[in-house]
């Protein structure tokens, strides 16, 4: 590669460059293709991650990642350049990370996006290399749980150890005449509890997030009870987060439970 003006080079001169350095039946994959496809939530790189045929040998180079794979995948075109497709390109990002919520950040902004499907993503993953693939299948178990943020990562790994009855996530709550009350972020089917992480940060629109407190009051008024909790104390203080669980539950269990069924998200 040879840069024959002064100054840094774009992101698309980048791109450019580390397609024409990898040659023939090269795409842009990971970070790069991700943000190409729109993602936001990812950490900044200068690196150029590509895809080459595993017969080729070229090395990585300055800003260039090459990586040689059995498993080529058929590109699409973004911004005139050839992308791995959304699944590959995800899980080849999120393979890198080494933080736990990098990754949830990445795919959870992906699915609730419509980009990529989590079951697309189970199976990708299980069709590539374990390398860099733990903190993948963490998340992956965490999604196919039905969770959808980085908070609701956290909640449900804390739910996980509370000693409560299994939680369910992203629900949908009808009352006796079938019409909907709301989506909290965990329930508690056999007493009727709720809960909701609160923070604009972690859902992706500010009315759905009103939507979702006027929903909460609905709730309140069938008998659901409400635990609310913070990000924030998720992550500093789960110990007093856990508490309040267990006193909400041990309050739900005191009176009848409320005439409402719950519905996994996306089921009829």
């Amino acid at each position: 590669m040879i840069q024959l003006s002064t100054g840094h080079l774009t992101i698309a001169q980048r791109h450019d460059a580390a397609l024409r350095y990898a040659g023939p039946d090269s795409m842009l994959t990971g970070i790069s293709a991700a943000k190409l496809g729109g993602l936001s939530r990812i950490p900044e790189t200068t690196d150029v991650h590509i895809l080459i045929p595993h017969r080729r040998r070229c090395l990585s180079t300055n800003f260039v990642i090459v990586e040689r794979t059995t498993r080529l995948p058929d590109p699409v075109r973004k911004a005139g350049l050839l992308v791995a497709p959304p699944t590959r390109s995800v899980l080849d990002a999120a393979r890198r990370f080494t933080k736990l919520d990098e990754v949830r950040a990445l795919l959870s902004e992906a699915v609730q996006r419509g980009i990529v499907q989590p079951e697309a993503l189970r199976e990708e993953l299980e069709a590539g290399s374990d390398r860099g693939s733990r903190l993948c299948r963490v998340v992956l178990e965490e999604m196919l749980a039905n969770v959808h943020s980085v908070a609701e990562g956290w909640a449900y790994r804390l739910a996980e150890r509370s000693g409560l009855p299994p939680m369910q996530w992203n629900v949908r709550l009808l009352d006796r005449r079938g019409q909907l009350l709301g989506v909290p972020d965990g329930w508690i089917d056999e007493v009727g509890l709720a809960w909701q992480i609160d923070s604009r940060a972690y859902h992706l629109s500010p009315t759905s997030y009103d939507v979702t407190v006027q929903r909460h009051s609905a709730m309140t008024a069938e008998g659901i009870i409400v635990v609310h909790t913070l990000p924030t104390s998720l992550r500093e203080d789960p110990g007093s987060v856990l508490q309040q669980l267990r006193g909400a539950y041990a309050l739900a269990c005191q009176r009848p439970r409320p005439a409402v069924t719950a519905v996994r998200s996306g089921a009829r």
